[in-house]
């Protein structure tokens, strides 16, 4: 299968957080998450630097999400559920922290998912790339049954690319620390890899940037939520159960029961 195919199983992996941050996403907060109960305390505030800078933002408590963007026309500031109320600081962060990221695995499964059923079935990783493999949300399961190791480099991959991150924006768990703490000078979801240097210099036009990733992460959130639950009920793939494209897959073919 393709990147897009093992992060399609990667929201399998992380399917209760995906959840979650689909219906944060429905309920207009800037957050991923349902909150947990806690108190704004002075110490949260005063832990971070209000002043200073990120990407051109300010946090501002005044302002919807203490100011970070993401809230768009038709409808400003959505949040019907309040989750973006009282909301201290390093929690509204960890909070977007969560929806950027689960985001951007919702874009690439989506793109995964398409490109490697019906018609396209671009799967360079199986040895028979000419054949229909079926539904993308059992991909992953081919590939562990034709070779064990896959998995197991599968996690050492994702481990590393979450281990750089954690490295990145959050604190190390020394001193005064709350659990999954960002750092003050960490913009939520900028862990610094842009090898296309997309990411604009201009605060305005990279907080325009950053809400259309958001709005686009969101809709795949909703859209993969979608795709995944349909191949699981009725095991066809998206394009064959739209009639937009014909059934070729055999189930005898795989080295897995359907």
């Amino acid at each position: 299968s393709t990147l897009g195919t093992i992060t399609t199983h990667i929201y399998l992996l992380q399917s209760t957080m995906m959840k979650l941050a689909a219906f944060a996403t429905l309920a207009g907060s800037a957050a991923a998450f349902a909150p947990a109960p806690m108190a704004k305390t002075s110490s949260v505030a005063s832990s971070t630097s209000l002043s200073a800078e990120l990407n051109g933002w300010i946090p501002d408590e005044s302002k919807f999400a203490w100011g970070l963007p993401g809230s768009i026309d038709p409808i400003q500031e959505f949040d019907p559920l309040g989750f973006a109320k009282d909301t201290p600081l390093g929690l509204i962060k960890r909070w977007r922290e969560a929806e950027v990221h689960h985001g951007r695995v919702a874009m690439l499964a989506v793109a995964g998912l398409l490109v490697t059923e019906e018609p396209i079935e671009f799967h360079p990783l199986f040895e028979r790339s000419e054949v229909d493999i079926g539904p993308a949300v059992r991909q992953l399961d081919e590939l562990d049954a034709s070779g064990p190791y896959f998995a197991i480099f599968l996690a050492l991959f994702i481990g590393a690319i979450e281990w750089n991150r954690a490295l990145t924006g959050f604190s190390a768990p020394e001193g005064k620390f709350e659990f999954q703490q960002l750092n003050d000078d960490y913009y939520p979801g900028d862990t610094g890899f842009d090898p296309a240097g997309l990411k604009p210099e201009d605060p305005e036009e990279f907080a325009t940037m950053a809400t259309k990733e958001l709005q686009n992460g969101r809709l795949a959130m909703l859209g993969l939520a979608g795709m995944v639950a349909q191949e699981l009920v009725n095991g066809e793939e998206i394009f064959v159960n739209l009639g937009l494209a014909t059934d070729r897959f055999d189930p005898s073919s795989v080295p897995i029961q359907f």
